[in-house]
């Protein structure tokens, strides 16, 4: 009798730990949780990881990291060993017995290859396998000696002198802030600090409370302003990389770190700010921040799915006052409603992704408007499907 009680108790456990988590189809059977329902999607539309972003060769590419580390907190969050596995599969389709990256050139100093490193810290952690620690060290030498603006920042490319982006800041802040705490390097946090401060203060748009996608300090590039260097608009994929780097560098930097309580101010303030821009109808936030409801522009998911996790997690770490639960809960819904479609086979596809943005480069990008809402719109883009898990993942917890 006493077996059968503690059975029953076991499954009643299962039963509402589920149900917390998924919920009921209009059939009253049980659908998984939109984070595992998009994650087995991305499975099996690319069956391995390296595939991802619609590429036919592999590449050590901040994408892939991304959804590399998606995948390892989809891992972490339901101890399901097929998305650690997912993870895995990538990190070793490229890294070679002796830890070394295939086809990484350090020399090119592109901030974006830092960004893998960050799923390399919990691979290492569950396997222990010294190529994982080789890659962490590598990516830290390219750190240590990225070439900087003159007032300290990181370039964000080689090929992209004197320029400090604001995807740059997701792409390394994190990745040098848990390298400096896991292997005790105090000198190391004040540096991420100041990459923040740096590019917030030389982005920052004061007649709009935006930020703009970036900034030449040498005033030479054509996109540039002559005066104050800044790219002419707030691009929303920017902002939403500067916003997911702020909530995630927090995580470990020391509490008493000069400059951290600058950091959640600016997360606050640019929430606040978020929410005023936020579409009423759609709760999403358009390509183009700038020119919000502008003709021809769009509510673009990438950055959507951005703010969503940022604002979610920054409240439930603390950083934002709970009436933002409102705004993310909003955007968390209107995305499941507006920008999401299943097909008959339960397949999720994820719409309104811009596939890609920058400045400079040839063909030369601009950085008009025009340039912004001309670019490719793709489904199912890495750079959004990404930060939806992750943002499902939280949007599950606050459910739970």
């Amino acid at each position: 009798m006493k077996k059968t009680a503690t059975i029953v108790s076991i499954l009643l456990f299962a039963l509402i730990t589920i149900s917390s988590c998924g919920h009921r189809n209009r059939s009253g059977l049980y659908s998984p949780p939109w984070s595992v329902r998009m994650a087995e999607s991305e499975m099996k539309r690319n069956p391995s990881l390296w595939m991802a972003d619609f590429v036919t060769e592999k590449k050590w590419n901040y994408t892939q990291g991304l959804m590399g580390l998606a995948f390892m907190r989809l891992y972490e969050t339901t101890g399901e060993k097929r998305y650690f596995e997912y993870a895995k599969g990538y990190a070793d389709s490229l890294i070679d017995e002796n830890g070394v990256i295939w086809k990484y050139r350090m020399d090119n100093y592109n901030i974006d290859q830092v960004n893998p490193g960050k799923m390399m810290f919990l691979l290492y952690d569950h396997t222990k396998d010294p190529r994982y620690e080789k890659v962490i060290n590598t990516l830290h030498e390219q750190l240590e000696s990225q070439p900087r603006i003159p007032q300290g920042g990181f370039w964000h490319k080689k090929v992209y002198p004197d320029q400090m982006w604001l995807d740059g800041l997701y792409m390394g802040a994190p990745f040098y802030a848990e390298y400096a705490k896991r292997f005790d390097r105090p000198d190391d946090f004040r540096d991420v600090v100041n990459q923040f401060l740096i590019a917030a203060a030389n982005t920052y748009d004061p007649a709009t409370g935006l930020y703009r996608h970036a900034f030449d300090a040498s005033r030479k590039m054509a996109w540039a302003d002559s005066i104050t260097g800044q790219a002419p608009h707030a691009w929303g994929r920017a902002m939403g990389w500067f916003s997911m780097a702020i909530v995630d560098v927090l995580d470990f930097l020391p509490e008493n770190q000069a400059g951290r309580d600058e950091l959640i101010t600016i997360m606050q303030n640019m929430v606040q700010k978020l929410t005023e821009l936020q579409d009423p109808l759609t709760g999403g936030w358009y390509q183009v921040l700038d020119h919000s409801g502008d003709p021809g522009n769009y509510i673009e998911t990438s950055c959507t799915t951005m703010f969503t996790y940022s604002i979610l997690k920054g409240v439930r770490m603390g950083y934002l006052d709970k009436r933002y639960l409102t705004t993310a809960r909003k955007a968390y819904n209107g995305l499941i409603e507006n920008f999401i479609k299943v097909d008959s086979n339960g397949l999720v596809t994820l719409t309104n992704i811009c596939g890609v943005a920058g400045l400079g480069g040839d063909p030369y990008r601009n950085g008009s408007y025009e340039y912004y809402i001309g670019e490719v719109i793709r489904e199912n883009d890495p750079k959004g499907v990404g930060p939806f898990i992750m943002a499902s993942l939280e949007y599950e917890m606050l459910s739970e």
